[in-house]
């Protein structure tokens, strides 16, 4: 494979269409430089994202080429559509996927404008992360390209030919003039699928998304930025399981040229309660009972065996290996898959799924506490494993340490059951419990906190901060307006900042196991909105949430990470943690108030949807910089 430095796009110049069951991301040069089939977590067919075009990739514009003139979702659905204008004329480019049936489609329509524009298309199939080369013939239908347990169909009006392994179309585009493509996955077992009509199949997707839309109870200044980020967020959930993977995509670096590649195509528990609360407020109790049925079917079982990840299946083996015929995006390497991480021991896990079933239990309409048992099995093994040293939220593959936040999130995990008793009449030893909330209240009180500092601090005995320290009074360990919270508050703005924006901890000092460091997280910024906003410092926390919004690109999306110094995005993308700390973000702000973890968040209206005006849309381009 090209070990050349690999694609020059930015992250940002990525926008995504998804089915519900994997997601594909579409440069602005009008090339789909990623998408794994069948699922999220499938061997990639097109991999350049990660190495070159010869790893697979999907181009279709222009062939005067360039980066587009301007590009946008249409309003309220997840179809892109990118346009440029050239000397000889205007088309238009329409990007979707279906919401999945029997098979995967994925539909590209070009659209003439004004005048007259060349185009090209190069369809590069590398099934198995560029790997394997398919073999491919033409018949009546079109072009059916096949390899092991893969196979492709591509049918189009346009012409196609071979050329260099590559499946090549030119043709030209007149205003009105409408060219269809239709790439088809399915088993290469099974017969051909049936065929689809891509007009047909654009109209059912436009009406999917609006309707999905209408079930958002949403008002409020901020309702377009946080409907661009659910959307997101629908197209990163498995539909047929409710789980929702961390990111599309695997090893985007933190750092340009540094190790720190991972593979975020997974269902992570420390977004549980985040995802629970983002979709309870917005009125999406189906997606949210869909992800309380993924969490529970996953950590059934042994709660000793309770990992902090999982497979879309809830699988649980995610072994990771390096592809090594990759060079990586912009020569970073390795490029991974799996996560040994999933093998960790992280303490806080407990309280993330504790916590979350509290919300449910306090929120989520027709559902019970049938999961009581599973919770009750939990906190036993809670009581014995609370006290020892993990490898904490951030999973560094440093020595295991007593992390703060490790530890604050096992008093949330006692807290919640205790509040199941309390409140709600659950069975259990509530007198027991509760001398363990203290008695674990009281280690982090004198062990965590550095009094002469007044903040407290990322592990016991330790000097460093951390951004997960921001959680405190989210999750209801202290009050707001504490001064040992607004003194953390303050030091990390002091300490723990570049240009503003909240990092994670300082790699540097904290021996989190790998070279070199990192971007600034988003999600932590996120929680300093909150933070700010909790501490009654609402018009700074509204400064800050409008800054963090004109990081988004111009489609509305986020990854992972910002890089103050080059101003660009890092880390994997579009990122969940990202989008729903956004979501909640913009809903406190908009009911002026910040709601502790396990409580709904307040004001939005139970009567009814909201319809959307047909004169909203979403951010035109060049505008995703701006608030809502």
């Amino acid at each position: 494979m090209n070990t050349s430095a690999g694609t020059s796009q930015k992250i940002e110049d990525y926008a995504m269409i998804g089915d519900l069951h994997t997601a594909a991301l579409v440069s602005t040069t009008g090339s789909i430089d990623w998408m794994c089939l069948p699922r999220f977590d499938s061997p990639a067919c097109f991999a350049a994202l990660l190495d070159s075009p010869d790893a697979g990739r999907w181009l279709l514009a222009p062939e005067s080429g360039g980066t587009c003139t301007r590009r946008q979702y249409r309003d309220r659905t997840l179809i892109l559509e990118t346009e440029w204008e050239t000397d000889e004329g205007h088309v238009r480019v329409i990007d979707f996927m279906p919401p999945r049936d029997e098979v995967a489609d994925i539909v590209r329509v070009v659209e003439g404008i004004r005048g007259t524009v060349k185009m090209r298309g190069e369809l590069v199939l590398r099934f198995d992360y560029g790997h394997v080369v398919p073999w491919v013939r033409r018949d009546r239908h079109g072009v059916h390209a096949i390899a092991g347990p893969d196979s492709v169909y591509l049918k189009t009006t346009a012409p196609t030919k071979g050329e260099d392994f590559t499946t090549v179309s030119e043709f030209t585009v007149n205003a009105g003039d409408h060219v269809p493509f239709v790439l088809t996955w399915a088993p290469s077992h099974e017969r051909r699928p049936r065929s689809v009509d891509a007009d047909n199949a654009l109209e059912d997707t436009t009406s999917f998304w609006r309707d999905w839309c209408k079930r958002s109870t949403v008002r409020g200044p901020y309702r377009k930025a946080i409907q661009r980020s659910l959307i997101t967020l629908k197209a990163l959930t498995y539909a047929p399981t409710g789980g929702i993977v961390a990111a599309a995509t695997t090893s985007l670096p933190e750092q340009i040229g540094g190790p720190r590649n991972w593979d975020y195509r997974y269902c992570w528990l420390r977004d549980a309660t985040l995802t629970l609360q983002a979709f309870l407020a917005a009125g999406y109790t189906e997606e949210a009972a869909a992800w309380r049925d993924w969490l529970l079917r996953a950590v059934a079982g042994d709660p000793a065996d309770l990992q902090i990840m999982y497979s879309i299946h809830g699988e649980r083996r995610l072994p990771e290996s390096e592809l090594g015929w990759l060079s990586g995006y912009r020569s970073s390497s390795p490029v991974r898959i799996g996560n040994a991480a999933a093998e960790q021991f992280q303490l806080d896990v407990w309280g993330e799924v504790l916590d979350c079933l509290s919300l449910t239990r306090s929120s989520l309409l027709g559902h019970g506490d049938e999961a009581w048992d599973i919770q009750l099995a939990l906190i036993g093994h809670l009581e014995k494993t609370w006290d020892q040293p993990d490898n904490g939220l951030w999973e560094m593959r440093g020595p295991k340490r007593h992390f703060v936040h490790s530890k604050v999130m096992a008093w949330v995990a006692v807290d919640r059951m205790v509040k199941g008793v309390r409140e709600a009449g659950l069975p259990g030893p509530v007198e027991q419990w509760e001398k363990l909330r203290d008695k674990i209240h009281d280690d982090v009180m004198a062990n965590g906190f550095d009094a002469e500092r007044n903040t407290f601090v990322q592990s016991y005995g330790g000097k460093e901060l951390d951004a997960s320290l921001l959680m405190i009074p989210k999750v209801g360990f202290l009050p707001h307006d504490d001064p040992r919270v607004i003194g953390t508050i303050d030091a990390i703005q002091r300490e723990l900042t570049a240009d503003g924006f909240v990092l994670r901890y300082r790699p540097e000092a904290s021996d989190d196991g790998l070279p070199g460091n990192e971007g600034v997280f988003l999600a932590c910024s996120f929680w300093m909105v909150d933070a700010l906003l909790g501490a009654g410092r609402q018009e700074e926390a509204t400064e800050f949430f409008e800054r963090l919004l004109s990081l988004r690109n111009d489609v509305g999306l986020l990854s992972e990470e910002w890089d103050p110094r080059n101003s660009w995005q890092l880390g994997n993308t579009p990122q969940a943690f990202s989008h729903f700390c956004l979501v909640i973000s913009a809903l406190q702000l908009q009911h002026g108030k910040a709601h502790r973890s396990d409580a709904p968040i307040g004001g939005a209206p139970s009567s009814g949807p909201v319809t959307e005006p047909a004169s909203v849309s979403d951010p035109a381009p060049g505008t995703g910089a701006t608030p809502d």
